[in-house]
């Protein structure tokens, strides 16, 4: 009865012991830490979008999330101006008439590209 235990004990201990390697790669930690460290400042993470059918904005920021929304910055530096660029920043609300359908105008306080 006793070796029966033992051997039951023994097998669930070697069954239990994983070699599976879960240590993260290195640019998943940068990402992640990157992460923390912009969303502790206060910043969004999004990804620009362009367009150039009529009725939407030229240039729209997607805002990530579980449901993404659309946000119209008025004032977008040049540089940024490229269809599917990855993006920290921060804004403020405009109390202004919205110039499409689907976003919301918005000031940019702050910009940076994110890491891919």
């Amino acid at each position: 009865m006793k070796s029966i235990i033992l051997i039951a004990s023994l097998a669930l201990i070697i069954g239990c012991t994983s070699t599976k390697n879960t240590q993260p790669t290195e640019t998943t930690m940068d990402e992640s830490s990157e992460a923390k460290e912009m969303i502790a400042k206060g910043f969004l993470m999004g990804t620009i979008k362009a367009y150039e059918t009529e009725g939407n904005c030229p240039f729209v920021i997607e805002v990530a999330g579980e449901t993404p929304y659309y946000l119209d910055p008025i004032d977008l530096d040049e540089s940024f101006k490229q269809n599917d660029m990855k993006v920290w920043f921060t804004f403020f609300g405009l109390r202004m008439m919205n110039r499409c359908e689907k976003a919301n105008p918005v000031k940019i306080n702050e910009i940076k590209k994110r890491a891919e």
